[in-house]
């Protein structure tokens, strides 16, 4: 982010016992309280590098940090962006998402999003839930691919939610991991919360952290990297890319997560086309759940998107080799 957008301050004596809200909006004619909420609820506003709510009383001396990012539309404009369709009834539209677009607009992702797309290709999907998430029941990140629903009026939108919290949806995703776990299975139960030195990421040891579980099985062991099958109980922000990594398999291409060694590698043609996958090779494979009109059980399955099945290829024409 642009360093211009960051505010940082020292909370000088006169601030003493003052919310933060208030001393900010004083100090920041251009930001009003509301906004300040705003961004603190995106854990933009920290005091000595800890994320803060707008209402947090001042002390005397302490560091305050404000970052400042562009306001969001007021609503989602539909764009002409093609769409990989994987079912649609007067309810639901399932889509096969590719990597590299962002699922609904965010702060840094105005516009070219996958719920601009869906809006030109269905706009009744507008009267659905909040103007800036439209039907999305559940999202993907950017650079994973795979299988997403959207809900096409406000009581589907709300039985799918329903059957998200009852946990009645089954997700079950594909990963190219880095290395070989030493079991075929695994649980992870591990708490996800906010990095708390890093506002963009999860982790393991953050604070709130919330119950976190994931399942997994390896699929195949490749050289130097695995191909998993997981599944996911709760559905917390970057939670497989989060917990792989935790257990020392990190998501190959995941920058944020995965730091790995690839000067071990000792096979420079393997070590080369590693390094150089594009992002993290996570796929949505397969999602489960119940008609939110018709309560009919739902399968969809979207196969593996050309980049990840090119590195498997490989990885297996080495493996042979």
């Amino acid at each position: 982010m642009d360093k211009d957008n960051t505010h940082s301050i020292v909370a000088p004596p006169h601030s003493e016992g003052m919310r933060i809200d208030v001393f900010l909006a004083s100090s920041l004619p251009s930001l009003t309280r509301s906004r300040i909420k705003s961004l603190s609820e995106q854990n933009l506003l920290s005091v000595s590098g800890v994320p803060v709510k707008a209402s947090y009383r001042l002390h005397s001396g302490e560091s305050i940090s404000l970052v400042v990012t562009s306001p969001l539309p007021s609503k989602v404009e539909p764009e002409e962006i093609p769409l990989t369709i994987v079912f649609e009834d007067e309810q639901l539209l399932v889509l096969d998402k590719p990597a590299g677009i962002v699922t609904h607009p965010a702060y840094g992702h105005p516009s070219g999003t996958l719920l601009n797309a869906v809006l030109f290709h269905c706009s009744a999907l507008a009267g659905a839930g909040d103007v800036l998430r439209g039907g999305l029941v559940h999202r993907l990140d950017k650079n994973t691919s795979g299988l997403i629903v959207f809900a096409k009026s406000a009581a589907s939108q709300q039985a799918l939610s329903e059957q998200f919290k009852r946990r009645e949806v089954k997700k079950r995703y594909l990963a190219v991991v880095m290395g070989s776990p030493q079991t075929a299975e695994g649980e992870i139960d591990l708490p996800i919360g906010r990095n708390p030195s890093e506002r963009k990421l999860m982790s393991t040891r953050g604070r709130r952290a919330r119950k976190a579980l994931t399942r997994w099985r390896v699929l195949e062991r490749l050289p130097y990297c695995s191909l998993l099958e997981v599944f996911i109980e709760t559905g917390r922000t970057h939670q497989i890319r989060v917990h792989l990594s935790a257990i020392g398999h990190p998501v190959l291409g995941d920058l944020a997560y995965g730091k790995v060694n690839f000067a071990a590698i000792s096979d420079t043609a393997l070590r080369a086309r590693l390094k150089a996958f594009p992002r993290q090779a996570l796929h949505a494979a397969s999602l489960s759940f119940f008609h939110p009109q018709s309560s009919e059980p739902l399968h969809f399955s979207a196969p593996l998107p050309e980049d990840i099945a090119i590195l498997l290829a490989f990885l297996r024409k080495r493996s042979l080799g």
